[in-house]
């Protein structure tokens, strides 16, 4: 998704520098194992939310575990302003935004420093030549499991079959147990379901949605 540069937008998240970080700031290696420190709670959960979009995902999650620590990337600024506007309206305490290319997500994060990954309908770049940028190629889950604590979990969410079953291959690859597999996940009224952006838009079309829950070994 492509949007039209808003040059306002880099003046504009400063109002949000309490719990957003952009491109600007300094995102380096010197994160490592620092990220709970950012939080009130620094001694609970860590989730990570890589392609946080608009906001709607990682506020409504964030509203119901007010005891869990949300890390929301993005690699859109614009996109991000968006998603920081909705959790200031709801006061949230427990969410951090970072505008940052998730291909370098091993650059910033100690090893086993997230407890769970959150995946929700990244691209799934259908060529074949293309498959090792798919963020749940074997490349990306490596990473994953080095930053993961010891059996944490990805949680996966695709509105593209292909990718879905592409991912479920990958997934068995690292011996991972996947479970709560969905072909059809709003036909089965999935009762805790929270609905991205993206989400809403393809179900409104009648597309089916893939879901499933893979854990390393």
């Amino acid at each position: 998704m492509r949007l039209r540069k808003r040059p306002w937008i880099n003046e504009a998240i400063k109002n949000f520098s309490d719990f957003v970080l952009t491109k600007d700031q300094n995102l380096g290696e010197e994160r490592r194992g620092t990220w709970r420190k950012m939080f009130e709670n620094p001694n609970s959960e860590l989730h990570v939310e890589l392609g946080t979009g608009k906001g709607d995902f990682i506020s409504q999650l964030a509203q119901r575990n007010p005891d869990i620590n949300y890390l929301g990337f993005e690699l859109q600024q614009d996109v991000i302003y968006t998603a920081a506007k909705k959790v200031r309206e709801l006061k949230l305490q427990n969410v951090r935004l970072i505008v940052f290319d998730i291909n370098l997500i091993d650059k910033i994060f100690a090893e086993h420093e997230i407890d769970r990954i959150y995946l929700n309908f990244c691209d799934p770049w259908p060529k074949k030549r293309h498959a090792k940028r798919r963020l749940t190629h074997e490349i990306f889950l490596q990473k994953y499991q080095q930053l993961l604590k010891p059996h944490g979990a990805i949680f996966f969410k695709t509105d593209n079959r292909g990718l879905f079953d592409f991912s479920l291959e990958e997934f068995q690859k690292l011996g991972m147990e996947i479970s709560e597999i969905s072909f059809d996940l709003h036909a089965e009224n999935f009762p805790d379901n929270i609905e991205t952006e993206y989400e809403k838009k393809f179900s409104e079309r009648g597309e089916k949605i893939c879901r499933c829950v893979a854990v390393f070994p």
